[in-house]
């Protein structure tokens, strides 16, 4: 299996080349394209940039150019749900673009010509193995000051949808208003939809995992730089290396 896997934020890529071997870097669109060995496993992994249009370029780039098998998407979001709290994660299931609305020529949400509303991930027991293993570790892999500092205590491990926009969600009325139209939303993000809508039509199977870093709205304030360096980074390596110990 070629995995590629594609990072939200630089902080994650970094964490994973720390420890990818026989590293070949290729330039295309403004992004580097790691290529390399983790063990026996072969990766490319990449930085997206931010955005639903950066994420579709390079998720296209990924899969024209270095013929990976399957994408894991890993990275940060807002919680749309009281229950999660900062340092949880959610592994999509459904994957909607909650700005795409071109009422009343399609249904809302609903990508035209596609005809669907929301994209489907693969259901990967491995990768949710995988969180499972890290969450049981985490004080391990994260310095115990760091998980203080963020009130990370025990790590609730969470499937459902998961929005994808072209904004910054940071009010209690937006939230209210992405929940009331789709109820089963965890969390929103600017990335997954258009790397799950990439991989629909290439015929490749993906998966998005987001580690909750607020609670999308101004009330929740956090060190975010500090939180990804010190904690989001670290969820993206165990959780990438936990998986590929599956396929050992």
């Amino acid at each position: 299996m070629k995995l590629g896997v594609i990072s939200a934020m630089p902080e994650e890529v970094q964490s994973l080349l720390d420890v990818l071997q026989d590293v070949r870097i290729t330039e295309k669109g403004m992004r580097s394209y790691y290529q390399g060995n983790i063990g026996n496993h072969e990766l490319v992994i990449v930085f997206s940039r931010w955005g639903k249009v950066a994420a579709a370029v390079t998720t296209t780039q990924l899969l024209n150019d270095f013929s990976v098998d399957e994408i894991i998407f890993t990275g940060v979001a807002g919680s749309l749900d009281s229950q999660l709290q900062v340092g949880d994660v959610v592994i999509g299931t459904n994957l909607y673009q909650h700005d795409m609305d071109t009422r009343p020529l399609f249904g809302a949400f609903e990508i035209p010509l596609l005809g669907k509303t929301y994209f489907e991930a693969k259901k990967n027991q491995s990768l949710e193995k995988a969180v499972e293993d890290f969450s049981k570790r985490i004080k391990e892999e994260i310095d115990s000051r760091k998980l203080e500092q963020f009130a990370i205590h025990n790590i609730s491990i969470n499937k459902g949808a998961i929005l994808s926009g072209d904004q910054f969600i940071s009010s209690k009325a937006k939230v209210a208003t992405l929940k009331e139209a789709i109820p089963d939303a965890l969390c929103v993000e600017m990335e997954g939809a258009a790397v799950a809508q990439v991989c629909f039509e290439y015929e490749k199977p993906f998966s998005i995992v987001r580690i909750i870093s607020d609670n999308a709205n101004n009330d929740a304030p956090i060190d975010f730089p500090e939180f990804t360096k010190s904690v989001a980074c670290k969820y993206a390596k165990g959780i990438i290396l936990n998986y590929l110990k599956n396929f050992d």
